[in-house]
């Protein structure tokens, strides 16, 4: 505790040197009064074809061109001239955007993947408060080449824990890439700069229907060639266009109830031959299902699926533990990602109390068969509702899984308050096994700038029937360049939920961080610095010591983008019952150690980019050396490549270990919507190459043809391990309705 206390206060004095000698941005009063407009119903379509400049539909409405700065010249205009036109019809909601630009040649475009990254390119994006609730909407956008994205967001997008998962949730919320809707989008590229056409199917949104409705609204446009960000409802320092608390308003919108009916078949072949030791397995199977989608109001939607399967979802990404805590890996399984913020309650990563990947895979990966299930999700008035029903089929048992969430969200505020349920029962066991997890959780904001968020839950299994309760509660103050909070989270030591995932078990967290975002003026080539500090301790019940992390950091931001974080750690381990690292024992005994922590991440706009992150220090008593690579390359806007690396050498009491795990992603778009994408990865530790290869031509959303080649084989390719399959699925949405 001590050094805690000591290098806080050296925190502190480094923050307010930083702020007394530098010149820093004023924003206060700078959100006072948000941009508003009205939407112009047209009863002549416009033709989707990015060209807007000539286009009579779009020249009879008057353009929204205002746009501020947030990055690099924070509260300035943007550099280059917008023009920002809205229409809809009693079925599709349109808008038309052309990004003029004084030198074109200039433009970059990275990626044609639906969903990439859209912040390290010339690209527009916008969301749509559809309830007007201040917490929730839906993000779409596009870059100069007319590539899709869109996703869901929740609670304003916050609670994101791992920045790799292409779910990012949290209590109450998160930012959900993976929601795919169904809508169009053309671009065009011109001597004036470039534009972009979009039509989105009304039924494609949820919302209140009825006449003079208000949505919030915002949109960012990114200019590469100055790594600039413009918005037009300008943010504070910090946010970003997630923030809808502080959005615009879209006004005039009378809606009526779209009729939305998608029945989406599939069928699909799996070849696979798999060579063990002393036997092998050559197989070929033939299967086929379906998905159904039904609107049953705008806001309401149900969800059937039957024989559900997902071969054409990307494959884990290789991870090896060096400590004695679970691995998190991510769900990226279309049917459980949408929506799933609405189910989403706890700490995340850490505490989830339902975590999607526990339906049809089992604990060991291997694949459970899902026979089919149901969900209804949505709002209704003002309050979310989800309901979630599946059952799998495996080897020796059947399980049902249930999910009931109700949470609401109170008018003109960030605040709410929900309940879950989450249950699982096994089918036709006489020794009538199950588990059943209850939560109420809640937000309650204070104003735009802080808030309060926890949840409390409690589970329920037989013989289990003491300390089976988890809560966490966590107060947030944010504005201004201000992160700050602190909070108490705690898991009791007969805590069971067997549909969640829990990091550790049995544990008391008290966690705080002071973080400043401070923009600089006139201060040579920085562009920003971000000192802050950071602790975190986990108690066990008896009040001991299980681990500690103190960070001490700065940031220091280039106006391109490039970055140097400098940090240190102060870390402490007790552990009371020995473990094992890759064979390695690590014995009982108090560890106190502080490392170094350098990263650094170059310009991400030009085509070959890279971060580094290096850890030197102490560990278990002895020494860790971390180096951990990423570099990204690309050609044009169609090739795309991804290499990782990362090392891990530990020099300790009984051992030294050298841990390596190398990744290596390579993509090709042909089109926006056809593909080619290829995973290969390699780790020393269980000696295992693998290969994940997917084709996919899309019709709309997930649906299309997809050919996925698999292979794995032990390093030295001798016979131990070979395993290879191929599959072919196919699926085409039927618009019933």
């Amino acid at each position: 505790m001590r050094h805690i206390k000591e290098y806080f206060k050296i925190s502190v004095l480094l923050f307010f040197l930083f702020a007394t000698t530098s010149t820093i941005y004023s924003q206060e009063g700078f959100i006072e009064g948000r941009p508003e407009v009205n939407i112009t119903y047209i009863d002549n379509e416009p033709i989707i074809d990015g060209e807007v400049i000539n286009d009579e539909v779009w020249n009879s409405i008057f353009p929204i061109t205002s746009m501020t700065q947030i990055t690099p010249n924070f509260g300035e205009p943007s550099s280059e001239k917008t023009e920002i036109r809205l229409a809809y019809t009693n079925k599709t909601f349109y808008i038309s955007v052309i990004g003029f630009d004084n030198d074109p040649s200039k433009i970059v475009v990275s990626d044609s993947r639906r969903d990439a990254d859209l912040n390290d390119e010339d690209s527009f994006l916008f969301i749509l408060d559809t309830y007007n609730d201040f917490q929730n909407g839906f993000l779409f956008g596009t870059n100069a080449d007319g590539m899709q994205f869109d996703a869901q967001i929740d609670n304003e997008g916050v609670g994101n824990f791992n920045q790799n998962a292409r779910q990012k949730g949290g209590t109450l919320g998160g930012t959900n890439v993976n929601w795919d809707a169904s809508w169009e989008v053309k671009t065009t590229k011109g001597d004036f700069g470039w534009s972009a056409e979009f039509a989105i199917p009304l039924r494609s949104l949820r919302f209140l229907s009825g006449e003079n409705k208000t949505w919030g609204l915002n949109f960012q446009r990114n200019i590469s060639k100055n790594s600039e960000t413009s918005f037009w409802a300008s943010l504070p320092l910090g946010f970003d266009i997630k923030r809808v608390s502080i959005a615009g308003k879209l006004k005039g919108l009378d809606l009526k109830n779209p009729k939305n009916l998608k029945v989406i078949p599939y069928s699909i072949s799996n070849a696979s031959y798999q060579k063990f030791e002393n036997d092998k397995d050559v197989s070929l199977e033939l299967d086929s299902g379906v998905d159904i989608k039904y609107s049953l109001t705008p806001g309401l939607t149900l969800d059937l699926t039957y024989n559900t399967d997902f071969a054409q979802v990307e494959v884990d990404e290789q991870q090896v533990n060096l400590n004695r805590f679970n691995l998190f890996f991510p769900e990226k399984r279309a049917f459980f990602l949408e929506n799933a913020g609405q189910f989403s309650v706890g700490s995340p990563g850490e505490v989830d109390l339902f975590f999607s990947r526990r339906i049809g895979i089992g604990d060991a990966g291997q694949l459970v068969p899902i026979k089919g299930g149901g969900r209804i999700s949505g709002k209704i008035g003002q309050t979310n509702v989800g309901l979630l029903n599946m059952v799998t089929d495996g080897i020796s048992d059947q399980n049902n899984f249930s999910v009931a969430r109700v949470n609401h969200d109170f008018n003109n505020s960030r605040s709410s308050l929900g309940i879950i349920y989450i249950g699982k029962n096994e089918i036709g066991n006489s020794s009538n096994e199950y588990n059943k997890v209850y939560a109420l959780d809640g937000k309650l904001a204070l104003g735009k700038k802080a808030d309060i968020t926890g949840f409390f839950s409690k589970s329920d299994s037989p013989g289990i029937d003491s300390s089976d309760h988890s809560f966490k509660l966590i107060a947030n103050y944010n504005w201004n360049g201000w992160r700050i909070n602190a909070g108490y989270t705690e898991v009791g030591e007969g805590f069971n939920p067997e549909v969640g995932f829990l990091m550790r078990s049995a544990f008391k967290k008290p966690e705080f961080i002071v973080f400043k975002q401070i923009r600089l003026k006139d201060f040579g080539p920085l562009l920003e610095i971000r000192p802050h500090v950071a602790h975190r301790s986990y108690f066990d019940f008896q009040d001991r010591l299980v681990s500690s992390w103190t960070h001490i950091d700065n940031h220091w931001v280039w106006p391109s983008g490039f970055e140097i974080h400098t940090g240190v750690n102060i870390t402490s381990e007790g552990v009371f019952d020995s473990f094992k690292i890759s064979d390695v024992e690590i014995p009982t005994g108090e560890y106190f150690h502080k490392e170094f922590q350098l990263y650094i991440q170059s310009n991400r706009n030009t085509a070959l980019n890279y971060t580094n992150r290096t850890v030197i220090g102490g560990y278990y008593g002895g020494d860790r050396f971390l180096f951990s690579n990423n570099v990204n390359y690309r050609i044009g806007n169609k090739f795309n490549s991804t290499l990782n690396l990362d090392y891990t050498k530990l020099s300790l009491e009984n051992g030294d270990i050298n841990a390596l795990i190398t990744g290596l992603k390579l993509s090709y778009s042909f089109t926006p919507k056809m593909y080619l994408q290829s995973l290969i990865q390699y780790n020393n530790v269980t000696n295992i190459t693998s290969v994940n290869t997917r084709f996919g031509m899309l019709q709309t959303a997930n649906s299309g043809l997809f050919l996925v080649v698999n292979f794995i084989r032990d390093s030295d390719w001798f016979d131990y391990i070979n395993s290879r399959s191929v599959s072919v699925k196919y699926s085409y949405q039927f618009d019933v309705l």
